[in-house]
């Protein structure tokens, strides 16, 4: 390659929320201290086991001044970045989660608290990495106004936004957040999280984690149909957005079963003027991790090319446990044109990356 990898999905991590004091206003530290979180979803965040192993995260990732998996910049640049010749990392923070909060003042004081922590011990110190507002999707005006003042702050480059909320994203109640990040040029990033208090299929609650798993795809699936026939892309042109950790070979049959229901019921959507899949085609990006790996790899390579090679772009989780390393990542017969867009071109594109 030309140049260094760029890594979609890196997720920086707190020793304690007390790292969050310091950016919060001193009536929400006393909430954080008395209260805590109130989410739609009871043990929302008791970890499960394998999946949430200790930290979530790969047994070497722990630094060695004992904080938590992600928590110590010094040890990221020494084990990830410079290991791995990453140019740009986006930051992909995770907990603790404004988004899912029922107190929704107190939602976006988290996520106000999030991103200023984020801001001044990664982005500030790291010119190799990149924010990703937080935002409390479920009180729109003050996830606007979380979008403009890290917006006046400079510094990110995404905004994020949980697939599992309280509706569908492209229903009315978050038109206007969706809006503001496209007039400000900055992609939507959907990444696998959400506690809204709804089961993660239509079928109800599930059994195992394996099954819980599996959802993150059919999750994403549902996030792009709801942007394209609610005609969030019709009316809002300039809209990127980016499914992180939901994988994407499931993308093509999702596009030929939207157009073929799209030819005979068309009249229910007239603010779609073509075919859903066009909608996809423009709009949407893809991350790599968790990468499907069929038996045979010409298959992958077969599939990524009808999603579009420009639409693909490498992340790796780290720290967490199934982090994808990009020595090894992506097991199909690549060019060297193809190679370079995955790995670099098409996130330095989209993210307006120097």
């Amino acid at each position: 390659m030309t140049r260094g990898i760029v890594d979609c999905d890196i997720h920086p991590n707190m020793a304690s929320d007390a790292e969050l004091l310091p950016f919060m206003p001193r009536r929400w530290a006393d909430h954080l201290r008395d209260y805590g979180p109130l989410n739609h979803q009871g043990l929302a965040f008791a970890l499960q086991h394998p999946r949430f192993n200790p930290g979530v995260a790969r047994a070497d990732s722990w630094p060695p001044n004992g904080g938590p998996p992600g928590s110590d910049l010094d040890f990221m640049r020494a084990h990830h970045l410079d290991a791995h010749n990453i140019d740009h990392g986006i930051l992909m923070s995770l907990r603790p989660a404004g988004c899912d909060e029922r107190n929704l003042d107190y939602g976006a004081a988290i996520c106000a608290a999030a991103n200023d922590w984020q801001h001044a011990r990664f982005v500030q110190p790291e010119p190799r990495l990149h924010g990703g507002i937080m935002i409390p999707q479920e009180d729109p005006d003050a996830a606007v106004a979380e979008i403009e003042r890290c917006v006046a702050k400079g510094g990110f480059v995404q905004v994020n936004f949980t697939p599992r909320a309280s509706e569908p994203p492209g229903r009315r109640r978050y038109r206007r957040i969706l809006e503001c990040a496209a007039h400000h040029g900055l992609p939507v990033g959907f990444h696998v999280s959400g506690v809204p208090g709804h089961p993660s299929t239509g079928a109800g609650h599930l059994t195992y984690y394996l099954q819980e798993h599996h959802s993150n795809m059919p999750g994403m699936q549902a996030v792009v149909a709801s942007l394209v026939l609610d005609g969030v892309f019709a009316a809002l042109p300039a809209l990127k957005v980016v499914l992180i950790e939901g994988g994407f070979t499931w993308a093509p049959a999702l596009c030929w079963r939207m157009d073929q229901a799209w030819r005979r019921m068309r009249g229910e959507v007239p603010a779609l003027t073509r075919p859903p899949s066009d909608y996809v085609r423009e709009h949407i990006w893809y991350t790599t991790q968790p990468i499907e790996e069929p038996d045979r790899a010409e298959d992958l390579a077969e599939i990524s090319g009808w999603v579009g090679w420009d639409r693909i772009m490498f992340s790796t989780d780290y720290p967490h446990w199934d982090f994808d390393d990009p020595r090894y990542a992506f097991r199909c017969p690549l060019t060297a044109a193809q190679r370079e867009l995955v790995f670099s071109a098409n996130a330095r594109a989209l993210y307006r990356l120097p």
